[in-house]
């Protein structure tokens, strides 16, 4: 029997039936990730397995620095087919890492390749794939079809003229691409350096002149409105922390002022000037009916070292270890307060968090919608077996999975789509062990609705994305 076969991570009889009959047939909604628009408005031809399943990988990067590989193999200047090659020889030493799992997954559902890779067939590995992304199923529009893919949402600043989507929607493909408001750079206030240039490319992107606060603002507020138009429904925030040291508008106008002659804001003025802007957005997001998203707790560029030579997203971020109980809890009910809560989809990257974030989701259910609060998917260091199950079971044990919005990607590679499968295997292997046990009723036809409904629907009504 192959290692990836049809019950893999399927234990027991329940979990079979549940995952075949009710969560394999599922569509995929990939309501956030990092996937470049312009590879699908382009319907991109990848050259070769590296550039598929290695560029821009660094969850594979870390994994082959652990096991000896020079930085070159990882992002420096080896040739595609060697940093394979040095990928090839780490596969056998990630046993236990989801790695391990989500390499072979990749293999057998985009090339059928069965066999476990490792240094002796790299070479015959590379050939067969690459002979078959020479061909239209595996570009990046053939792949989205493979895998049944009814939307994406791309992860986009708001200075982006959505060139790309544009060319998308023309295209006639019938997988649905809407962009995703991640205005995180209107907080660097205290990195003037970089703060500036971003505001003057906003006020291009605006056709506003930016002259303080107010223009400032104006000019999020008519890039939100841009989005809204090219069909955008959610925004996104990656956060290491909640900000809630709330301040009155001239405060937050002195500091942007104070940034735009180029003096740096000290870490106070930058988390009152933060939480201003935070609630600002919010109010965006509630007029329009959006979903906010806020990704919290990642400790990011810590080997400074290495950042600068490989630059950001590179593999030298780790598990933060902030308090986010009370800003969180402040943010959320300040934007109540104020009768602008959007819908909230809260994720965190340290696992300690996991009941903080799951127990405060429901000190905002409004009581009209369905889950408007959600305790979204493990996240980056999450988003594997173990910690998959602990984000249901702080959600089982003091909300309502059933109402829960399920798996995304959160990813640069078209090659992450089996993540999915694992995710659905997961989710139907943790019910089907509870339902043999007697702790839920035995009853497939009831329990695979709930099933059916994360894997797809509970997404679909919650987001409300035209597809």
């Amino acid at each position: 029997m192959p290692f990836i076969h049809e019950d893999f991570l399927l234990s027991n009889p329940t979990a079979r039936k549940l995952y075949h009959n009710y969560a394999e047939p599922e569509p995929i909604l990939d309501y956030h990730c990092h996937l470049p628009p312009q590879d699908i408005a382009g319907n991109r031809r990848f050259a070769n397995l590296f550039e598929i399943w290695l560029e821009g990988d660094h969850y594979k990067w870390r994994a082959m620095r652990a096991n000896g590989v020079e930085e070159r193999y990882c992002t420096g200047d080896a040739s595609p087919l060697d940093k394979f090659k040095a990928w090839a020889r780490t596969v056998p030493n990630t046993l236990r890492n989801p790695l391990y799992h989500w390499t072979h997954l990749e293999l057998k559902r985009y090339f059928g390749i069965e066999e476990l890779l490792h240094e002796g067939n790299a070479e015959s590995v590379w050939d067969r794939a690459n002979e078959q992304l020479a061909g239209e199923g595996l570009r990046t529009n053939g792949i989205l079809a493979k895998f049944r893919v009814k939307a994406v949402c791309t992860t986009d600043d708001p200075t982006d003229d959505l060139s790309h989507h544009r060319t998308i929607a023309a295209s006639g493909l019938a997988t649905r691409v809407y962009p995703a408001y991640r205005p995180d750079k209107a907080l660097n206030v205290h990195l003037p350096e970089a703060f500036n240039p971003w505001v003057d490319r906003l006020a291009v992107a605006s056709g506003i002149e930016i002259t303080g606060l107010k223009t400032f603002q104006d000019a999020l507020r008519q890039r939100h409105d841009f989005f809204h138009e090219m069909g955008g429904r959610l925004s996104d925030h990656g956060l290491d922390h909640c900000f809630a040291d709330f301040c009155p508008e001239s405060t937050a106008a002195g500091i942007f002022s104070k940034a735009r002659t180029g003096q740096a804001a000290t870490m106070d003025e930058r988390g009152q000037f933060a939480s201003y802007l935070m609630l600002f957005f919010g109010h965006l997001d509630a007029g329009k009916g959006w979903t906010k998203q806020l990704h919290l707790g990642a400790l990011r560029g810590v080997n400074t070292r290495m950042l600068r030579q490989a630059g950001p997203d590179t593999g030298f971020d780790s598990i933060g270890d902030w308090s986010h109980a009370s800003a969180l809890g402040a943010y959320l009910n300040k934007l109540e307060e104020e009768n602008a809560l959007p819908k909230t989809i809260l994720y965190n990257n340290n696992p300690i968090d996991n009941y903080t974030l799951a127990t405060m989701i429901g000190n905002f259910q409004d009581g009209k919608t369905a889950g408007k609060m959600q305790f979204g998917s493990g996240w980056w260091y999450l988003d594997q077996k173990e910690a998959m199950e602990w984000q249901m079971n702080a959600l089982s044990n003091t909300g309502l999975l059933s109402r829960f919005v399920g798996m995304l990607t959160d990813s640069r590679s078209f090659m992450s789509y089996p993540r999915h499968e694992y995710f659905r295997r997961v989710l139907c292997n943790m019910i089907g062990r509870d339902m043999e046990a007697g702790e839920l009723p035995d009853s497939v036809e009831m329990v695979g609705g709930m099933i059916r409904n994360i894997c797809y629907a509970n997404a679909r009504d919650y987001l409300r994305l035209a597809l």
